[in-house]
């Protein structure tokens, strides 16, 4: 079954797969030396598929101290300090 064009993402799957294609599996076979072209592409042992997480950046302290100071004050902070 095919995916509707509406329903694509433009970069295609972006989130970690947990299922390789035989051609991946042979390549990180070869690569670990578990495999030579004698043995068959049929009957392959399992492969781990490693999720690749990233961590976001923390913020330095002078940076915290900008952003928070240069913040624009919010319409509702805004109305509260015309009704005093």
């Amino acid at each position: 079954m095919t995916i509707d064009k509406s329903l694509r993402t433009r970069k295609g799957i972006v989130r970690a797969r947990n299922v390789l294609t035989r051609a991946e599996r042979i390549e990180k076979l070869m690569q670990q030396d578990r495999w030579t072209k004698e043995d068959g592409p049929f009957s392959l042992p399992k492969v781990r598929v490693y999720k690749i997480v990233v961590k976001k950046k923390k913020k330095k302290k002078g940076e915290e101290e900008t952003a928070a100071a240069g913040a624009a004050p919010t319409a509702s902070a805004a109305a509260k300090t015309k009704k005093k």
